[in-house]
């Protein structure tokens, strides 16, 4: 195949002693670069060989806290969360045979203490109490607690409570708020009132808690807050049971009854 050639063209001639020094130096310059990256992968493989065993050592022992988590959670936390469950059914049947039944009291100390053999909320709290079971018993014990009138128990088992719940949440809250009432702390009462509204917004526990803090805030001399509450009953849960009477709270709350 013909190969084209300009016309005219000529070859440059080499400047061969500025070319030589100028080819050299890119060789130096190249070598170094190469040294460098030489010497840097041998710190690297020197390093990796002087701390071979403690490398190894990290790795297991991170490979040993994901295989413990998991095996934790497999063999460990899921089998006691349930047999947790297990042991609170017995308790939770006395605690519903209370809330529809007669013999109130006595049913929700089975439901505390146990019966039949079986564990109370009280024992499964301290047993299971790293489980969701466990966390539950915290909620029937201190509503059981509460409606026998223990209040202290009632607040210290209700505050160990926590849940996301839109009903179950606010009902908590509010029990706290109820038992320091009867322990005659007006402030904290209001005070975990006002936690039950704004944890949830529902036709249920909304009103209750609106009217049960206006009650309270009424007492304390806070009129201003009382109106408050009972005009939001009357504006957002006019269906509401507390709906029923409230232009006679707010009609008293403004003249300062």
């Amino acid at each position: 195949m013909a190969t084209y050639k300009k016309r005219g063209y000529k070859p440059k001639p080499i400047k061969e002693k500025g070319e030589k020094i100028d080819v050299l130096e890119q060789e130096s310059t190249t070598a170094e670069v190469f040294n460098t990256l030489d010497e840097g992968a041998n710190k690297a493989e020197d390093f990796v060989a002087r701390n071979q065993k403690g490398i190894f050592v990290i790795i297991g022992l991170a490979a040993v806290i994901v295989l413990g988590y998991l095996g934790y959670n497999k063999f460990i936390a899921e089998p006691k969360a349930e047999e947790a469950m297990n042991e609170m059914y017995t308790a939770q049947k006395y605690f519903n045979e209370a809330v529809t039944g007669t013999e109130k009291d006595s049913l929700y100390n089975l439901a505390l203490k146990g019966g039949e053999g079986k564990y109370g909320m009280v024992d499964i709290v301290e047993k299971y109490g790293s489980t969701p079971a466990g966390n539950l018993a915290n909620y029937y014990a201190g509503m059981a607690y509460l409606n026998t009138k223990n209040y202290e128990n009632a607040v210290k088992y209700l505050s160990d409570f926590s849940t996301d719940d839109n009903v179950l949440g606010p009902i908590a809250k509010g029990g706290i708020g109820d038992a320091f009432v009867q322990l005659n702390q007006l402030e904290d009462a209001l005070g975990y009132y006002e936690q039950a509204i704004k944890a949830s917004t529902n036709d249920y526990t909304t009103p209750m808690y609106l009217f049960k803090a206006a009650n309270v805030a009424q007492t304390l001399g806070k009129t201003d807050v009382a109106l408050t509450y009972y005009k939001r009953i009357k504006s957002e849960f006019s269906e509401s049971d507390q709906a029923t009477n409230i232009d006679t709270f707010i009609g008293k709350a403004e003249a300062g009854n």
